[in-house]
């Protein structure tokens, strides 16, 4: 059976909360984010701001240089969860089969679905409706025989766009699908797949593959079933979270070395507060750094599974040690755990992972 995915994804989402909420905002360049002098990175951008350059994770400063006019509004994040939970009430009312990636966005598939309605297409005509009428946003919709086509098909007539992608127009998208179109590729590997005369995803197809996987590694497998357009993924409801941390941006760079190791205590604490609450183990623990010059590392270890907080708190501290951090300034730190496990499976993991 042909599967019907939709990917929807609201239209620049903080932004056009705040300017739903403030009528005076409406037609300005906005984004949401910190100040520039309190080293700010713009959260969301405004289309109107967009037309100036600004970009989400862009520096406030240079959001401000790019348009001087710009209106800079703080985060109010429990709107921004409000206005979610509205949007995805409607998702849950059509499928249970809905798998957010975001408070903006998620994946839904709707091959069978509680209003009966054979076509996706109408499905995410109506859904788009609705969310206009009920929440007054927007949202830009994909519609896909898989979740890779359907994320791509919702980017391309943005803001408040409808892509339907069937299954004898796949070919035809595929043909003009630009290699940096797809998740993952980077400028980076874009680069590398340029320099190997791959221009276009289906340009993968032709390329010998162990030159495929010089170029770009263990994505080559993954590279390659996209440019046949093909995804088996299914959408997975309430999707396990695969790491948790925090991380912040000072105001001013950070020199003293205790000071930094203070700042990496506390949110390795958290997060292994986390995995308290969550009854979760944890394998590995990483942690950043960003520079003054903006130049950013990690830096990780795996280990047997824990959750003891001052195991994660020494982990993260040894990785503190792996830096520069004390000898360059410090701009930005973060801390996270990732690859979990329940104690349950920790207990039996050693016998389970002896090598072959």
């Amino acid at each position: 059976m042909v599967r019907r995915i939709i990917h929807l994804d609201m239209d620049a989402f903080y932004a056009s909360v705040e300017q739903r909420d403030d009528p005076s905002l409406r037609g300005k360049p906005l984004v949401v984010g910190g100040q520039p002098g309190e080293r700010g990175v713009v959260a969301a951008a405004s289309y109107e701001a967009r037309l100036f350059g600004v970009r989400s994770a862009m520096s406030m400063a240079k959001a401000v240089r790019l348009c001087p006019t710009i209106v800079i509004v703080p985060p109010d994040f429990a709107r921004y969860r409000a206005a979610s939970a509205a949007v995805f009430a409607l998702f849950h009312e059509v499928t249970a089969l809905v798998e957010p990636l975001s408070l903006d966005e998620a994946y839904l598939d709707v091959t069978e679905n509680s209003w009966q309605e054979p076509l996706a297409t109408n499905v995410a005509r109506t859904l788009k409706e609705r969310i206009r009428t009920e929440t007054r946003l927007t949202a830009s919709a994909g519609v896909a025989p898989n979740k890779f086509l359907a994320k791509i098909a919702s980017g391309w007539k943005k803001p408040d766009g409808l892509t339907v992608i069937s299954p004898d127009r796949v070919e035809p998208f595929l043909q003009q699908l630009p290699v940096d179109a797809l998740w993952g590729v980077g400028p980076v590997t874009a680069r590398k797949l340029r320099n190997q005369g791959i221009e276009r995803l289906v340009d993968v197809r032709a390329i010998d593959p162990s030159q495929l996987r010089k170029a770009v590694g263990s994505l080559a497998g993954w590279l390659r079933q996209l440019a046949d357009g093909i995804d088996d993924r299914p959408v997975v409801p309430n999707r396990e979270s695969k790491s948790s941390g925090s991380e912040s941006t000072y105001s001013e760079d950070l020199i003293s070395l205790e000071t930094i190791r203070g700042e990496i205590r506390g949110m390795a604490s958290r997060a292994a507060r986390w995995l308290a609450r969550k009854t979760l183990l944890a394998r590995t623990v990483t942690i950043k750094v960003r520079y003054s010059d903006f130049t950013t590392i990690t830096r990780s270890h795996s280990a047997a599974p824990t959750g003891d907080e001052g195991s994660i708190v020494a982990r993260a501290i040894q990785l503190l040690d792996r830096t520069e951090a004390g000898r360059r300034p410090v701009r930005l730190l973060g801390v996270s755990v990732h690859n979990f496990c329940g104690e349950a499976d920790a207990a039996i993991e050693p016998a389970d992972r002896l090598p072959f």
